[in-house]
Parts: C-alpha cells; structure tokens; sequence
C-alpha cells in the first residue's frame, strides 16, 4: 500500500473517530503497551530441540499437517522468529518451552535443565531488545505416557516433575533478571483420564502437593511471575483433567499467582472474555493465551473474530492493559508457519486497537441510563468504523508491511529459505 494512500485514509479515520469523541493518536500510542509475547512452538509444530531426533510424543498435544519448511534447529527457528518480529508493528516478547533448549547432542533429562541451557536464548533476547517468558513442559516424555505428571500416585514420577518445574522457575527468575523484565513462567500439565476417573479428588490433591512444593523458593517479582493454566479437556483426558478452571482459579487465589486464561481450554460457548472482570477483582494480574477453538480443537491461527474481540474489549474497559499479560498459543503445520505467527499476532493486536477506539464512557452512560437502543446501535456502528485505516498507519508508524503486502514479504521468505529446508 502507498504512504500517500495509508495517510490519506488515516486523516479520514481520525476525523470519524473525533466525531465520536476518539482520539486515535492517543490509541495508537496505548498500542505500545499491547506486547505480544510470541509461542516459540508454532515454528517446528511443538518439537523442540531435547534430542536431534526429537518429535512431539503424548500428553495431550496433536499437531496436525506437515506444510515445508518447519525449523529444524535453533538457528533456523530464531531466524524464522526475527522474520515473523520484522512483520509485526510494535515490541513482542519470545515465550519459550524448557524443551527448547541448546542441549548441543547431550541427553539432558527434564530435572536436569540448567540456565545454562538458556544462556543462548537470553543473549539473543538481549541483541532484539525483547523480553522472554518460560514455561516447564510436562508432555512428550517417557514418565507423562500414563497420564500424569504433578498429580501422579507414582512418587519417582511426581518427583521427577517437581524437579523439573523448579529448575524451570529457576531459570524464568534469571531471565527475567538479566533482560530487565519480569518472565512469566506459565504451568500447563496433561494430566487427566480418558474415561470416567473414581479418584478425582486424590489427584487434586497430589497436584496441590506438588504446586505447594515448587513455590517453596520464592522469587522477586520483578523477576518471576508465577502463572496456572487450566483446561477443560485435551487429548487422552477427555473425562478429567486435573488442573480444572476450579482447581487452579482457588490455587491462584490463594497463592497470590497468575492465572492463564486459554479461550481454547473451556467449553465451546463459553468465553474467557466474561471471566475477566470477575477475575481482576480477586487477582492482581492475569496471563491470557490467545488461540481460536474449533469444536474440539482449541489450537487454530487466532483471527479477528468476536471471542477475540471480546477479550480485548473487556481488558480495555476494566482499564487492566498494565495487569494483563498477553501470550499466543496455537500451532498449525498445515500452512507457512510464518504467516500463521503474522495473521494470528495481527488479529490480537487489531482485537485490542478496535478494543481502544471504542467510546467507553458513552456507552457505559447509555446504559446506566437504560439506554439499551443507543447502546446496541452505537455498538453495532463501531463494526463499520474504519478501524482498519488506524491500525495500517499504526504499521506503517512502525515501518512494517501495511494492509496485506506482508504477504508477499512471506512468499519471498518462503522461497529464498523456508523451500531450501
């Protein structure tokens, strides 16, 4: 698209949006605090890089599709990552899995993971000038093929895994120690049943053992932040999962920790955009991952749907951008992984720039005044407001690709490198 073009329809926009009391210099601005902290997973289909033969096992996690050009190494996925980052307005963040690490041949088990390992990944978040968050992984591994983990009976098994999520917190604390921002080190576990469990309870309360044993060492929070991920079902555990919303909202709640928030994890008509406000009011902050559902799948490209939408709406309206972390987590091997990290992080970030030149107080004034019409047709009228001229200035502010021509960047990318693979 041309500047001259992208200027134009952005003087436009700003004049409709003024008419309603919007000053969208001022949302764009507010966009600086809308920092996406990108899934490392979705460049090798959730591999990982343990061992040079290293391929996603159980635990609840199925990648479908085997589209050309999946990064191999750790030097093709962050080559990949710093294409996707050049592509995308605004500073992101990097969230990373423990299996993810620079283990160079060597067989390193998960309760042996040292900083060490990381020390690769934190030199290069430095040179980007980026922040990294962490997460412990719990799946594909010999002593997660029963089904659990933190919650096992086995006591070599669940030791092992507090072991591992330990060194991970470890390790989130340091990086968050050297980058100069705090890491969120989110906890996502498969454990559950297949079919209808007897003991629901005794796994609960092994897991709630395991969690109270791996926060014993605290850490600063501006280092740290601890986050719990629930889930409603997965893969080999369509009957029970054991870290339930339940379970960890009351862990969270009682420990003073992140809850993670998955719009995927939850019933299919049910949306995590109607949780937040509720959540806020106990919680000092929240961890979001971002993904779209579809029936059973909870894991496809994020796009700007109404549940997106929603969830953005409700963090600007609650005024909690500074107490929301946001996070992408979704994996697609059957189209150019690249794209797929570029149209999903595009879609959260319209979400939340829709989100901030919506006119909240005169809204919020229809309806304490019963004002149910107004509200819905000013509701209704903000679809059609050209949001999308904005958010191609915001790019084009930022000296990336506007509009869709970050298409053909991908292409390029595609053909001089990804087709090389």
């Amino acid at each position: 698209m041309k500047k001259e073009f992208i200027q134009r329809a952005y003087e436009l926009a700003k004049e409709q949006y003024a008419a309603i009391g919007i000053d969208t210099d001022k949302a764009i601005a507010q966009m600086k605090s809308v920092n996406i902290s990108l899934h490392c997973w979705q460049t090798d289909d959730v591999g990982g890089f343990e061992r040079p033969d290293s391929t996603l096992g159980g635990g609840g996690i199925q990648v479908t599709g085997n589209y050309p050009g999946k990064a191999r190494s750790i030097a093709e996925m962050r080559r990949d990552l710093e294409k996707v980052m050049s592509l995308l307005p605004g500073k992101q963040r990097l969230n990373l899995h423990a299996i993810y690490g620079e283990f160079n041949g060597e067989l390193v088990d998960r309760d042996q993971i040292e900083l060490n390992h990381f020390e690769g990944w934190i030199q290069w978040a430095k040179n980007l000038g980026i922040g990294l968050d962490f997460n412990a992984s719990c799946f594909s591994h010999s002593k997660a093929n029963d089904g659990f983990t933190l919650s096992s009976k086995d006591e070599s098994i669940r030791k092992f895994w507090v072991d591992h999520v330990k060194r991970c917190r470890l390790i989130a604390a340091e990086m968050g120690k050297q980058l100069g921002t705090p890491c969120v080190h989110n906890l996502w576990i498969p454990d559950g049943s297949k079919d209808m469990p007897v003991d629901r309870g005794g796994h609960r309360a092994i897991l709630k053992k395991s969690l109270d044993e791996i926060m014993e060492v605290s850490y600063p929070k501006e280092f740290l932040k601890d986050a719990v991920e629930c889930k409603l079902f997965g893969i080999g555990s369509e009957a029970m999962v054991v870290g339930s919303h339940e379970f960890y909202l009351g862990y969270a709640l009682k420990n003073n920790i992140l809850l993670c928030l998955d719009n995927g994890h939850f019933h299919p008509t049910e949306q995590i955009g109607d949780k937040i406000s509720s959540c806020l009011l106990y919680l000092d902050e929240l961890l979001l991952h971002l993904t779209r559902g579809v029936r059973w799948d909870s894991d496809h490209v994020v796009t700007f749907n109404e549940e997106i939408i929603l969830i953005a709406q409700e963090v600007i309206r609650c005024k909690a951008l500074d107490r929301v972390n946001i996070g992408l987590d979704y994996f697609d091997g059957s189209l150019n992984r690249i794209g797929a990290y570029v149209v999903g992080t595009r879609a959260a970030q319209q979400a939340f720039l829709f989100a901030l030149l919506e006119p909240t107080e005169k809204l919020k004034s229809y309806e304490e005044r019963g004002k149910n019409f107004e509200r819905l047709a000013y509701l209704e009228g903000m679809k059609t407001m050209p949001f999308g001229a904005v958010y191609d200035y915001y790019c084009l502010e930022n000296q990336v690709p506007a509009g869709i021509d970050y298409i053909s960047e991908i292409q390029q990318y595609e053909s001089d490198v990804l087709s090389k693979r």
